[in-house]
């Protein structure tokens, strides 16, 4: 809900990623190089990181659990899921436009739709009402433009020649509201431009977080920190480890933030010890859930 998750904001604006670590040296040609690696590290160090190992799960969905480490001291593993959207379609999900009553829990939404990933999308009012665009099948669901939080997740485009799947920027990129070029979409709040720009302020407000990501090839990346910590230091860990990612956004933190992978997924899997502890991380099993009044599912094409 809102009052876990709202931080500062500027406006108008694999298992583990490490340094490399380098022997000591005393002088001559090594230690003149090791000096000028030294100065390029004082930059994001990119070019040491290593990338996230993925396990393939289906086509087009693949998990991890990131450890960030030492280059991001303040932020806790994350559940982590790779998502093709030529391979996998996205569905937002609101329960009042479903007809229910009162809003599910995650494992009650995936009971019903049936998807193979469920995240929760962005933030809500008490009333249950959504803060932001919020589109199905190419209509509004009734919420108004957040005039300040300029991250929009579209997916499934109406016109040819577009992604399937993008995180906008409202600050550099258009969403005509009459004419949607998504079917799908959800706002919330930017996080990492593609300037590199992290978004938010540096408050010291610590929650869970959930982070939709897209990367240089495409890809969905979608984050859920399995402890608490700080939009502003998961945004500078993604600058400064993960290169592939071209901007992020933050949905609904702090007991709102959740994410599902299907049983089913597994099934294909070997079952060691390993993978097990996986099932049950993206199974739900670790945490408790709370009603969300508004979900991303994923299924496969």
């Amino acid at each position: 809900m809102i009052d876990d998750f709202i931080s500062g904001v500027h406006r108008g604006g694999s298992d583990a990623i490490a340094r490399r670590r380098f022997p000591t040296v005393a002088g001559g040609t090594a230690g003149r190089l090791f000096g000028y690696v030294l100065a390029l590290c004082t930059l994001p160090c990119v070019a040491f990181a290593e990338n996230i190992k993925w396990e393939q799960l289906a086509d087009g969905v693949a998990v991890s659990v990131w450890n960030p480490g030492e280059p991001c001291p303040a932020v806790p593993s994350l559940l982590a899921i790779e998502i093709d959207p030529d391979l996998a379609r996205f569905a937002i999900h609101y329960y009042a436009h479903e007809n229910l009553a009162q809003p599910p829990t995650i494992e009650d939404w995936q009971k019903r739709t049936g998807h193979d990933v469920i995240f929760n999308a962005g933030l809500f009012r008490e009333n249950f009402a959504y803060l932001g665009l919020l589109y199905k099948d190419g209509r509004s669901l009734g919420s108004r433009r957040h005039t300040t939080w300029q991250g929009v997740f579209v997916a499934e485009p109406l016109v040819s020649g577009v992604k399937k799947a993008r995180v906008l920027d409202l600050a550099v990129e258009a969403f005509d509201e009459q004419h949607p070029p998504y079917q799908e979409a959800a706002q919330a709040l930017m996080l990492l431009d593609r300037n590199r720009t992290i978004r938010v302020r540096q408050t010291g407000k610590r929650a869970y977080q959930t982070i939709i990501a897209e990367t240089d090839k495409g890809r969905i990346l979608v984050f859920k920190s399995r402890d608490v910590t700080s939009l502003y230091d998961i945004g500078r860990c993604l600058r400064d480890t993960l290169s592939i990612v071209r901007q992020a956004m933050a949905m609904d933190g702090g007991s709102s933030s959740d994410v599902l992978v299907s049983e089913s997924l597994w099934q294909r899997d070997q079952q060691n010890e390993n993978r097990l502890f996986w099932k049950a991380l993206f199974g739900g099993n670790a945490s408790p859930h709370i009603p969300l009044p508004t979900v991303i599912g994923v299924s496969r094409r």
